[in-house]
């Protein structure tokens, strides 16, 4: 019964299906395919040997990879980081949205719009120099501002104690107007009926805000931030890898970082294939737990 429903579905939407086909060959063979890889965790890979007859050593790398003092240094980097990614990273496209949703003014909605969204379709690379040259000693805006109150010039971005902060206001920066959109998105859906209400019971532009907007925007805000959760181990490795430098690396030298120079640098692949499998599970897991508390509290958010 259940083929035939199939067959009969795909008969009539073969259109559809077709369309699909090339987008999921194209997720197996760049997704699904390289997971092949993450044999290389159990090996002593060499690539001379190739996957294949290279030696099994089991959990070795796992086990050498909580022996080694460096990795809970650049563990507890990469939780702080991320952390205040989350809590000051994570509020600020809803922010965003719910201040446009404000706008009266048209034109000046779409360039605020415009200008808070360009900075996603840069690379790290560029904004890293945008970055730098804005903090820069010499030519750099905030210190410009900093020597006309008489105070004297601070190289921010060589500086541990800064370092951490201009991570997490940079990012804020690429990603807040095009973290906005999934929101604007669920503001436009709104039942206008909704707002009608409030209007005959007298609710102001701050109360239609806090008793019909933010609540509505709940149910994808706490998808959102189930996604995020389980990407706390990953810090960022673009952002940081073109901003930080030696001076820094107390502070900013991250998982992501150090799976670089064990794996691309030392040509260590089989301990860096285990630290990213030790990321992706942890991931995995999170995303699980915060699914599951989340629907303890309220079944119908979460992500299934």
């Amino acid at each position: 019964m259940a083929s035939r429903t199939l067959s009969r579905a795909f008969r009539q939407y073969k259109t559809y299906y077709l369309l699909l086909l090339p987008a999921v060959v194209a997720v197996f063979i760049f997704s699904y395919v390289p997971m092949y890889g993450i044999v290389i965790a159990f090996k002593d890979y060499k690539i001379m040997k190739g996957i294949g007859g290279s030696e099994w050593v089991g959990f070795a790398h796992f086990q050498s990879l909580f022996e080694i003092k460096s990795f809970y240094e650049v563990l507890a980097n990469t939780l702080i980081i991320s952390l205040y990614r989350l809590i000051f990273g994570f509020p600020a496209p809803i922010i965003l949205a719910l201040l446009l949703n404000e706008l009266r003014n048209g034109l000046f909605k779409k360039i605020v719009q415009t200008v808070s969204y360009l900075p996603h379709f840069l690379s790290w690379i560029v904004l890293a120099g945008i970055v730098t040259s804005v903090l820069s000693v010499d030519v750099g805006i905030v210190n410009h501002i900093l020597k006309w109150f008489g105070m004297q010039p601070v190289n921010f971005i060589v500086m541990p104690e800064y370092f951490r902060t201009i991570l997490v206001t940079s990012g804020i920066w690429q990603n807040i107007g095009w973290g906005s959109i999934i929101y604007l998105a669920v503001i436009v859906g709104i039942n206008p009926d909704l707002y009608e209400a409030a209007d005959l019971d007298g609710a102001n532009r701050l109360h239609k805000a806090l008793y019909v907007t933010i609540p509505s925007l709940i149910p994808v805000a706490t998808i959102m931030f189930i996604l995020n959760i389980g990407g706390i181990l990953h810090a960022g490795f673009d952002q940081i890898f073109n901003l930080y430098s030696v001076s820094v690396y107390e502070v900013a030298d991250v998982i992501d970082t150090y799976v670089y120079r064990r794996g691309l640098i030392n040509s260590d692949f089989s301990f860096a294939t285990a630290v990213g499998m030790f990321q992706n599970v942890i991931g995995f897991v999170l995303i699980f737990g915060a699914n599951w508390i989340v629907k303890k509290f309220n079944n119908e958010n979460g992500i299934w």
